[in-house]
Parts: C-alpha cells; sequence; structure tokens
C-alpha cells in the first residue's frame, strides 16, 4: 500500500491559567470533496465517514512537515496528542512541552503562519465513479494512520507535490485496473451471446 498525505486546517490556544501550550483541529473531514492534481489532470476525493471505524492509530505522532528528522511534537503513546473520531472527521488535540522548538511552533500557530495539518495514512477500501468530468475516489477505509503534521505550505511545498504525484500515479493504475476489468466483464458478456446464438 502507498502511504498518501492530505491537508486540514489547525488552530492554538494558549491555556493561560495552567501554562499550556494546546492545538486543536481537524486532520481529517468527512464528505467534503477535494481536488486532487489539477483540472485536467486529476480526480477529486471523498473520505467517507465510516473509514476510520477499523484504522491503526495505535501510536501516531504530531510532526512538523512530516520529518522525520525533527523532534517530534507530541504523540499518542504518552497521551500528550489525543485523536477523536466525530460526525466531522479526526480532531486533534495536542498538548505541547515546553521545548524551544515547540514554542518556535505554537507562536507560528498562534500568528496564523502555520494553520494547516496534514495526515499520512494508507488506502484499506475505496470506490471509483467514472460518471463525472473527474473521477471521484471515495475512499471507505483507511487502513493505517502514519503520522498528523502541522505543515508551512500547503498548497507548493515539495511534499504536497510529491504526495499528488504519487496519488496520481495510483489513481491512474487503479482506474486503468477498473477499465481493463470493466472491458474484460463487457467481453466475457459478448463471447457468451455469441456461444447462445451459435447455439440456436
Amino acid at each position: 500500500m502507498n502511504k498518501e498525505v492530505r491537508f486540514s486546517s489547525l488552530e492554538s490556544r494558549a491555556d493561560e491559567e495552567n501554562k499550556k501550550m494546546i492545538v486543536e483541529g481537524y486532520a481529517i473531514v468527512f464528505n467534503e470533496e477535494t481536488l486532487i492534481g489539477t483540472e485536467e489532470h486529476g480526480f477529486t476525493e471523498v473520505i467517507d465517514a465510516q473509514a476510520l471505524k477499523e484504522t491503526n492509530m495505535k501510536d501516531v505522532p504530531f510532526k512538523y512537515n512530516h520529518n522525520d528528522s525533527t523532534l517530534i511534537i507530541a504523540r499518542t503513546r504518552n497521551g500528550s496528542l489525543s485523536l477523536e473520531v466525530d460526525e466531522k472527521g479526526l480532531k486533534i488535540r495536542a498538548e505541547l512541552i515546553d521545548t524551544t522548538s515547540n514554542r518556535d511552533i505554537f507562536k507560528c500557530i498562534e500568528a496564523g503562519l502555520l494553520d494547516k495539518m496534514s495526515f499520512a495514512f494508507t488506502v484499506k477500501s475505496q470506490s471509483w465513479d467514472k460518471s463525472g468530468k473527474l473521477p471521484k475516489r471515495t475512499i471507505t477505509g483507511i487502513d493505517r494512520l502514519f503520522d498528523v503534521s502541522v505543515v508551512d505550505l500547503p498548497a507548493y511545498d515539495q511534499t504536497s507535490i510529491q504526495a499528488s504525484a504519487r496519488s496520481l500515479e495510483l489513481a491512474d493504475a487503479e482506474l486503468k485496473a477498473l477499465d481493463d476489468a470493466e472491458n474484460l466483464e463487457r467481453r466475457t458478456v459478448l463471447v457468451k451471446r455469441l456461444k447462445i446464438k451459435t447455439k440456436i
């Protein structure tokens, strides 16, 4: 399975009374159509409300730009990151420990310099609808959530471009496989009809 990346919004709030740095937002939003790629070469995507029913979220880190070479901001394993599935999607709440890098990230979120989230995942099940202008992919099951990340350039940075390219290649392959399967089914039906006619 190929790991994919998607983006959403993020907010912060300072708990002044307890001197805590709290970050909240939705890493995944259900039933909202998103364009992956471009109008000329891409597809729309929707994450079904049941997609997280059987997702492996046992140990999910909260990262900056999905970067493995920088310090982890928070993590479900130690309780500093919590994930909650509700009717809207996957809500995250992170309590940042008092480190220099976390203070910098928190201040950037507070100032609105960082306001987007991304999540890395693999797909367990999906369906395609090719009846519209663009193919529509509905993700019905997410197999594993690898991380949630705060990102600085969600639309144009290298990570999102690479993720979109991988998604498009994957989509092309899957759509071709669907076409091949449909063509095979049509050929099978035609062969059966020919056999029936021949017998008659």
